[in-house]
This record gives C-alpha cells, structure tokens and sequence, in this order.
C-alpha cells in the first residue's frame, strides 16, 4: 500500500530450524500427513528395524501392541540395539537413534519395509511423540530410555538384569501435532499381513488392548510366501498356484512371481518393490506382463490353437481371471513419482520378462491338461 515501507528479504529473514525442532515444525515433510496415514507411519518406523532383525536371523519374533493408553509397542526378541553408556559398538546407539536425523544404520536395501523410504528414523516417532520410553535386554542388563516430545527426561538408566535379549520401544503420539490419534487396527493388520505374505522368514503378533471387554490378537506368519497368498484367494480354479524366485545380477536383485488363473473375469494384478506397493506399476509389472505373453502366444501356437495368420492373444485376453503378485527385491531400487509408486529400475524388466516366459513355458509342458484349461478361457475371452 501506499506510503508503506517496502519489505527487504535477506539472509537475516531466512529462519534456520535445526534437528527435532524441525521435525516438530513441519512434520508433514518427513511422514507424509498428520492424520492416520502419519500415524500409522510411525509404526512401521519403528517395526522396520525389528522386521530386519528377523530377516537377519538374529531375531524371531515381533509384536505389536495397541496399549489401553493410547500408545503403540513394538518389541522384538533380537540382540537388543546398542545404548551409549553400555559400552561401544559398530552400530549408531539407540541414543544417536533417537536423536538425530537420518542416522540409521545403513540397512539391507532389499528389507525396505515402508518405514524409512523417505530416510526418516526413529529421531522422527521420537519428535513426534508426547512421550517415548525405549528399553534395552542386552548382555544381560537391562537399560530404560525416557523422552518427552524429543528430549530426554535422563540419562539411560541402567535397571538391572535381564533375561534373554531385545528392544521395546512404546510411543505416545503427541496430540499437538496429529489431527487423530486413533490407531486403525484393521489398516495395520492389512499391511502387516501384507508385508508377512512378502517376506516368509517374518513373524509377527499384532495385538489391541485398548478395550479390555474386547482384546483381540492376530499372528502373522506365511512359510510359504506369496504361494500362500495367491492360494487364499478365490474359490473357481483353472490352475493351481504357479509361483517362483529367482536372482539376477544384471538387476542386483530377486523377483518373486506368484499366479493362478481363476473361473472370474476379473483382473488382479499387483506388484511390490522392496516390498513397498507399486501402485502405478513399472518396469516389474510391464516385464511380467511382457514375459506372460511371450510364454502363452508361443504355447498356443504350439498347441496350434493359434495360427501363423492369427493375431496374438490381447492383454485383456491374457489376464482375465489372473491373479497374480509380483514382487522384487533391489539393492537399489528407484522408485518414482510423487507417491514412489512406481519403479524405474531398467534392467528389472528384462529379466523378470525372460524369468516369467522360462517358468510359465516350463509349466505349460508339466501340466498339460491345466495348460488346456487356461488356453480354452483365454481363447474364449473377448478380445478388447
């Protein structure tokens, strides 16, 4: 307006915010919302480093707990992560851990859970949280860690002996920063089941105690991968469940494909990477349906239920009534897109395409009178 003094920005206008306090100021940057999708976030930060335990080999067992205060539990049964004031270690301690931003110890990349794609840590629940309690069974003692809101009430208090070895961290959402703090138990079964049927070494107990008139538990643990998964899915078969992993150098990774085509018209197709939901597909998903293709049209021309003057069979003709999970696991995936739905990795599509092709040919000639089955459907499918 008028007769204002014009405003100067400069470098003495630029407000620097420093560690936790940035977290706090702006936690949608680093959890993506502060609505249930934020909450249940912080969960699988801080399941992440128990899950990978487990794939390790130096863990069993995880369980998860809604607390009848409103807080969340998550306790292993693993080495127990190391505490500062308990000696040195090659790990960042827990202290560090919950402290300090993107101090992770470097992980396996391929038992990314979806806690810390976006390189957030447990500094982040800790931020986050109205109040933090962590304890530690290692060498046989026992360690508490106390935090309100990031800080530490005080140093860790080393409590005594312990039995056997393992971390329970609980946190209390802070209800100045979440627009909800009810947890979903529902949504965080469906992605803890999920993430079982991804990763068959996983076993995990999700348990709610917040209403003691009706408590209820669910254990998560499927040996047999994604052939579980498949095999629990609809009831009209065409074929039994065809699945298989294998590893690639070319793509520094393994794909992992399980399939069943069903009596349904109904497509159902989905595809992880690093176990993380690739919604919008990518260079996996393509390779798969690139691999189907070849396998059955040359199958058909084979069985000459095709022609040389007959066109290929349609996408749509291909996977009518197909359900079917793709799953690859990378050293270094490169996930796209604003929701990191979508993998990049261009090598992957090669190799789950000549994967696919290899074992769906393979299968074709095992199983004859199924492969009759499947063919007669696609045939018989409208073409689009």
């Amino acid at each position: 307006m008028v007769g204002e003094e014009p405003k100067t920005y400069d470098a003495s206008t630029i407000v620097v915010l420093e560690g936790l306090e940035a977290v706090r100021k702006r936690p949608g940057m680093y959890i993506g919302s502060i609505g249930e999708r934020g909450l249940h976030h912080l969960v699988f930060v801080v399941a992440e480093q128990a899950l990978n335990e487990i794939l390790d080999g130096t863990a069993g067992h995880v369980e998860i707990t809604l607390t009848a205060d409103g807080g969340i539990r998550v306790a292993d049964d693993g080495t127990g992560l190391p505490v500062e004031h308990a000696g040195h270690s090659d790990e960042p301690p827990l202290e560090t851990r919950l402290t300090a931003l993107c101090c992770a110890q470097p992980a396996n990349r391929r038992s990314l859970f979806g806690g810390n794609h976006f390189g957030v840590g447990l500094a982040v629940v800790n931020a986050l949280s109205g109040r933090l309690t962590a304890e530690v069974r290692r060498d046989g003692a026992r360690w508490v860690l106390e935090y309100e809101q990031g800080v530490a009430v005080a140093a860790p208090a080393h409590t005594g002996t312990a039995d056997g070895s393992g971390t329970t961290i609980t946190f209390w959402p802070d209800a100045e920063i979440f627009e909800t703090l009810e947890f979903s138990f529902d949504a965080l079964a469906e992605r803890l089941k999920e993430l079982a049927f991804l990763n068959r070494d996983l076993d995990i107990t999700l348990t709610d105690d917040r209403d003691p008139a009706m408590p209820q538990a669910v254990r998560f643990h499927f040996p047999g991968g994604l052939k579980d998964h498949i095999a629990e899915q609809g009831t009209l078969f065409l074929s039994d469940v065809i699945d298989f992993e294998r590893e690639y150098s070319d793509m520094e990774g393994t794909v992992e494909v399980a399939l069943r085509w069903c009596e349904s018209r109904e497509e159902r197709i989905t595809s992880y990477a690093n176990s993380l939901p690739t919604t919008c597909g990518g260079t996996h998903e393509l390779g798969f349906r690139d691999g189907l293709a070849a396998a059955v049209n040359a199958y058909a021309r084979e069985q000459q239920l095709l022609t040389p003057s007959d066109p290929d069979f349609t996408p749509t003709q291909l996977t009518s009534g197909l359900t079917a999970v793709v799953s690859v696991k990378l050293d270094h995936p490169e996930l796209e897109g604003p929701t990191r739905g979508r993998l990049g990795n261009a090598p992957v599509h090669a190799c789950v395409t000549q994967a696919v092709q290899d074992h769906l040919t393979t299968w074709f000639h095992t199983n004859p009178a199924q492969a009759t089955r499947v063919l007669a459907r696609i045939s018989t499918t409208l073409r689009n």
